[in-house]
């Protein structure tokens, strides 16, 4: 009797894990849990033959932690102040799973780019950008070319004509009336393919238009090998950060002061840091992580986002207000580009 009880309780149990399995691991359709993600040393991130970072302290880039949701975490995520449950639409922007990676690091490898650009012409060594083609972000679902063209490819030319930039590529287009054949030659997983299709008309306009969102695909060379590698993170949110570690290397500085310094940020070719999303949720990943110090961008509103937006925070805003209430012994650090950066870690207290 007393084994049979005994496996029993052994049945029961096993049950009751395969149950919370089940529970655990069934998706609720459409929806994503977005948290709090990691704070990664960019020590591990960048490699600069013989120029290694010696000091103490680290900079770190944050990451928010997007999953598909589930029975428990869905109903977890109700009661987790530093959750939010989306939409998969509104996660990826209504593109399937594939074209959103793609995007994520297309985004990722634009970063990467303008960092070491800015870092290298900043520690004054030989860098240089040379123009590949253009990436495509993203295509209008009433485009001719939708469906045809897919997020990340490279276009290349339009009617075999070759372009230094998207606004060149632009103004080509903007020459063409609605229903004109366009030819874009692009490249697709190392494959060149062409894609003839016609223009449609702009949505309350009378132009013509392709329907095609772009960003310029540059290929920055240096005079001394580097290699970033923020493993499987997308996004370019991680720009302002790896500009400063990767000068740090270069120059053989302690900018940082040996401090914990996290912070987030795009960053363009001529330095200026703009902003990104889920900084809150950005916040308490450093803060994890053991964070003094944390950069957000600023960038001031326009008098129109302030008349239409009348409950606007900026990334900075955002940032103070959650610092204050979940990390008050975090300082959050302004910074509108990489110059602005240098100069405000220069007034920081070294360890």
């Amino acid at each position: 009797m007393l084994k049979k009880h005994k496996k029993l309780k052994i049945f029961s149990v096993i049950v009751a894990l395969i149950g919370l399995a089940i529970l655990v691991n069934l998706p609720i359709l459409p929806n994503y849990i977005e948290g709090p993600g990691t704070a990664p040393d960019l020590k591990h991130v960048v490699s600069i033959p013989n120029h290694n970072d010696k000091y103490k302290g680290k900079f770190m880039f944050t990451t928010v932690s997007e999953s598909q949701a589930s029975v428990v975490t869905y109903l977890l995520a109700k009661f987790n102040p530093h959750e939010e449950i989306e939409s998969i639409g509104d996660v990826t922007g209504n593109q399937d799973q594939q074209s959103y990676l793609n995007l994520q690091t297309v985004y990722m490898e634009s970063a990467i780019n303008s960092a070491v650009y800015n870092a290298f012409k900043a520690a004054h060594k030989s860098v240089s950008l040379s123009y590949r083609g253009i990436y495509v972000l993203d295509v209008d679902s009433k485009s001719n070319f939708y469906k045809h063209v897919n997020v990340g490819d490279l276009i290349v030319s339009l009617n075999h004509h070759e372009f230094k930039n998207s606004a060149e590529f632009r103004k080509y287009v903007q020459t063409k009336k609605i229903g004109d054949k366009m030819t874009l030659t692009v490249y697709r997983n190392g494959k060149e393919i062409q894609i003839t299709k016609k223009l449609y008309k702009l949505a309350g306009t009378d132009k013509a238009g392709i329907g095609i969102i772009l960003q310029d695909d540059n290929q920055v060379s240096t005079s001394l090998p580097i290699n970033v590698n923020p493993g499987s993170v997308g996004g370019p949110s991680a720009g302002l950060m790896f500009t400063l570690q990767i000068y740090q290397q270069l120059t053989g500085k302690n900018i940082r002061k040996s401090q914990n310094i996290a912070g987030t940020g795009t960053i363009d070719d001529q330095g200026n840091v703009g902003e990104i999303g889920g900084i809150d949720k950005k916040i308490i990943a450093a803060r994890d992580a053991g964070a003094k110090y944390f950069l957000a961008p600023y960038v001031k509103p326009t008098k129109d986002v302030l008349k239409y937006e009348d409950q606007h925070m900026t990334n900075y805003q955002m940032a103070v207000k959650t610092a204050r209430k979940y990390a008050p012994n975090m300082k959050v650090i302004p910074v509108t580009s990489f110059k602005d950066a240098l100069n405000k870690l220069a007034k920081i207290k070294g360890m």
